[in-house]
């Protein structure tokens, strides 16, 4: 079995060259460079609110979000994804 976060960067690179229909990955591939860095900055603020008194299980899942749309960054440039 695979690293999780490998097997996730290679389902996210997978979407930008397929973009299926109803794919959020592909729809912030569509939206460019700043929608992916607007998404990043949010998840940012989300993970602090969470960290400062909404719990384990929200920080978890926050932070989740955070590791996702930082993958997403990653494959969305082309000297790195």
């Amino acid at each position: 079995m695979g690293n999780v976060i490998d097997d996730l960067f290679a389902v996210v690179q997978a979407r930008r060259g397929e973009a299926p229909a109803g794919s959020y990955t592909a729809y912030l591939y569509a939206k460019g460079e700043n929608e992916i860095l607007k998404k990043l900055g949010e998840e940012v603020v989300e993970v602090i609110v969470a960290a400062k008194g909404e719990g384990n299980d929200r920080l978890v899942y926050e932070l989740a979000d955070l590791v996702y749309h930082s993958l997403v960054l990653l494959a969305a440039r082309p000297d790195v994804g």
